[in-house]
């Protein structure tokens, strides 16, 4: 908008502030559009303004939610402008009421969201009339008629239409507008917040938004020795990083064709011999991770400590770093065949591309699991699976896009073909490895990214995009992480109380009683 504008402004605030104080005055209206005039929007209908929206940019925290109209706007010279500020603040929309009804208040909201995203601002707030308020101010408080106009059983002129535009209430202010007697002098605080909003900006090692994925289906064969198998793995790394992907996925036991070097009849003590090969291809894959430029996820091997046999997936970053995640449950036959133990810990790991999980096999098909990680902030889940029957797998692959639908995130999986006839447990194979996504106009019809031919050894690769998740979460068609009904149930983890300080746990938990045990929650 320009100062020209100033007559179609006060000839539409005259109008539709006709009960207040009607328009601002000349000076109110050149001081915005002095100190920001890319925040100052307006329609028009042949060269004639007919709706506008207003704002100033504030250091939300110089203010808080206490504030009132007149402290943010600088009693209208509008000082309180601050162009390094966190938060878009909305000073005014209104539109001439002989437009009314063609949604241009609508409009006007995408054009602030757009402005809110492209100068990287926290939220937009504004404090919100509620003018049909009094009529039920001597029956409700500020509170239930705001709760009555959120579960649509009374329509505010106002609230409605914001509520509608994807601000939430944060909190009901008394005496923002003190001469607005429709609303009684209470308004609503409300807040859009921006999910693109980026902290701090850095020249070199910003977090990608589009990350490009690798996994491999990978062919059981025998082996002569543990050099063909590392020779094997970089193969597939070397072709996996050529394709300058960020991360590749191995398979669940991918090592088992060095059970048949170990020569044990029995398969309790081939898997516990076959445990002393770990370090070395731990050492190996983050050694390739490092010189290829790609973080791995080495599948899962058994590790024997302690005198426990576990089953445990690396995660090797190509900046030198590891970590581990346990698989926490062990299948029948693990249990019985090995004498394989399930892990105690969950943990959401941090990665130049943002943070993922993995859960091995079996784990996938607990979906408590993956709503604590969707908690930690993961964005891709991978799931290096064994199994040899197709139900088998297929017991993975509906669960994995699951999980993807219910925690708005992408998974994906992998599995070995062949066989292995010295290796009993293990003898047959079946996968058929794929990326899935949500369910959404942005993502593929059937929710997969990509999929391999089944039983078949190959690579496959896939480009994913984060930004779509955070259009997901704010405005999908559905939004399964924001419309859980936390006031009735949560998931928490339960840890012994000897273990409670060194434990990752999902965000909101509280800390253990000092008398026992976490217990897992479920309310209402």
């Amino acid at each position: 908008m320009r100062r020209s504008d100033f007559k179609a402004v006060k000839g539409i605030m005259d109008k539709v502030y006709s009960n207040m104080e009607g328009s601002w005055s000349s000076d109110e209206y050149s001081a915005l559009i002095r100190k920001f005039p890319e925040g100052q929007i307006g329609i028009e209908d042949n060269g004639t303004l007919v709706a506008a929206a207003l704002a100033i940019i504030v250091q939300y925290s110089d203010f808080g939610d206490r504030h009132t109209y007149a402290k943010i706007t600088g009693n209208g010279k509008f000082d309180t402008h601050n162009p390094d500020g966190d938060t878009l603040y909305g000073v005014d929309v209104f539109v001439d009421p002989e437009y009314r009804s063609l949604r241009l208040g609508r409009r006007l909201y995408d054009a602030r969201k757009e402005l809110c995203e492209n100068l990287n601002l926290r939220a937009m707030v504004a404090g919100g009339r509620i003018p049909g308020y009094a009529a039920y101010a001597d029956e409700m408080t500020p509170a239930k008629y705001v709760e009555m106009v959120r579960n649509k059983e009374i329509t505010d002129p106002i609230l409605t239409f914001q509520l509608s535009n994807e601000f939430h209430v944060r909190k009901i202010i008394r005496g923002y507008l003190p001469y607005d007697s429709e609303s009684k002098a209470f308004a609503t605080l409300l807040e859009w917040l921006n999910v693109y909003y980026e902290e701090e900006e850095k020249l070199i090692g910003n977090q990608k938004s589009n990350v490009r994925i690798g996994i491999v289906q990978w062919q059981m064969r025998a082996t002569r020795s543990l050099e063909d198998l590392l020779q094997q793995i970089e193969f597939f790394v070397d072709t996996v990083s050529g394709y300058k992907s960020d991360c590749v996925m191995f398979p669940e036991f991918f090592n088992a064709p060095l059970m048949a070097l170990t020569n044990e009849d029995s398969p309790s003590v081939a898997i516990r011999a076959m445990a002393a090969f770990t370090e070395p291809i731990k050492a190996k894959m983050m050694e390739l991770a490092v010189s290829y430029n790609i973080n791995i996820v080495a599948g899962s091997m058994p590790v024997y400590e302690d005198g426990k046999l576990h089953n445990v997936a690396f995660l090797c970053r190509r900046d030198g770093t590891m970590d581990e995640q346990y698989k926490l449950h062990v299948t029948p036959d693990e249990a019985s065949y090995w004498g394989m133990r399930g892990g105690d810990k969950l943990k959401c790991f941090e990665t130049d591309f943002g943070k993922i999980g993995i859960l091995v096999c079996y784990d996938v098909e607990f979906p408590e699991l993956a709503r604590m990680l969707s908690d930690e902030g993961m964005k891709i889940l991978f799931v290096p699976f064994w199994t040899d029957t197709k139900n088998a797998y297929q017991r993975v692959r509906l669960c994995s896009q699951a999980r993807a639908i219910e925690n708005e995130c992408y998974v994906a999986i992998t599995g070995s073909v062949g066989n292995l006839p010295r290796v009993e447990n293990m003898d047959i194979q079946y996968s058929q490895s794929a990326v899935f996504s949500p369910s959404d106009f942005a993502f593929p019809h059937d929710a997969i990214v990509a999929e391999a031919t089944p039983n078949t050894e190959m690579t496959l690769i896939a480009d994913l995009d984060l930004d779509l998740l955070k259009d997901l979460n704010s405005s999908g068609a559905v939004r399964n992480l924001r419309d859980r009904r936390k006031d009735l149930y949560s998931v928490s983890w339960v840890v012994k109380k000897a273990d409670r300080d060194d434990e990752l746990l999902s965000q909101g938990e509280e800390r253990a009683p000092r008398t026992g045990k976490r217990k897992a929650i479920a309310a209402g």
